[in-house]
């Protein structure tokens, strides 16, 4: 990716220079750390991925080990002086600042992203759980490295660009995503979704996005499948 913005300081107006120094000032990781966290955070697209071919009972058993693992893991670093030093000593620079505020005590996104990825198998059909899980990943990563990038617009709490980005990028996992009978109203319900999940996703909120973002693009699914598609059988993939 160029390392030039995309426009010249000159050629950006005032209220525009503005809300880019708003957006610049809420990155509290740099760019290059910025990639390897997104880098990281695409590992959990296996999530969607294994999930769509084992049960849901299975699903709960590999998921629910490694969230009690990052779960206890955030707790010792709260409490336990030692742990804390040594988590951030080898962490510290992969985190945002709100993860790293010892007051508020905000988990970090692994934690947040496993215990997500629970809730979700738990509460919807497996094809809505694959498809809002799989689109929080891809433009999850795709908002925030172009939005950091290229943001210059503020929309909501986020860059215009970024939310764009989300949306663009979701729209193609909704057309690749498996679904029930392969509707075209079926493409319709996930676009629609898509487009909730980009302004969740623009939001600013005390709970994390990770968490967010897929029960929100989950509900929108299941709400507009049972208004517009009743017959259909959500639960036809176990």
């Amino acid at each position: 990716m160029s390392g030039e913005p995309p426009f010249d300081a000159e050629q950006v107006p005032a209220h525009a220079a503005s809300e880019s120094g708003h957006l610049d000032s809420k990155a509290t990781i740099d760019y290059k750390s910025e990639i390897i966290r997104k880098s990281i955070h695409l590992c959990s697209f296996s999530i969607p991925v294994v999930y769509f071919f084992i049960s849901k009972s299975f699903a709960l058993t590999l998921l629910i080990p490694p969230f009690l693992g990052f779960f206890l893991v955030d707790l010792a670093r709260f409490y336990h002086e030692p742990t804390r030093q040594w988590f951030f000593r080898w962490f510290g620079w992969l985190l945002r600042k709100h993860e790293t505020d010892q007051a508020v005590k905000r988990f970090t996104g692994a934690t947040n992203i496993l215990f997500s990825a629970i809730v979700c198998v738990v509460l919807f059909p497996k094809i809505i759980t694959v498809n809002a899980f799989a689109i929080l990943i891809v433009s999850d990563i795709t908002s925030a490295l172009v939005g950091r990038r290229y943001g210059r617009r503020r929309f909501l709490q986020k860059s215009l660009v970024g939310a764009t980005a989300f949306f663009v990028s979701a729209v193609i996992v909704v057309l690749l995503a498996p679904k029930v009978e392969g509707l075209a109203l079926e493409y319709g319900i996930g676009i629609v979704a898509a487009a909730a999940g980009a302004v969740i996703e623009s939001l600013s909120t005390k709970m994390d996005d990770n968490i967010t973002v897929p029960l929100g693009i989950g509900l929108v699914m299941w709400a507009l499948y049972a208004l517009l598609l009743p017959t259909v059988d959500l639960y036809r993939l176990l």
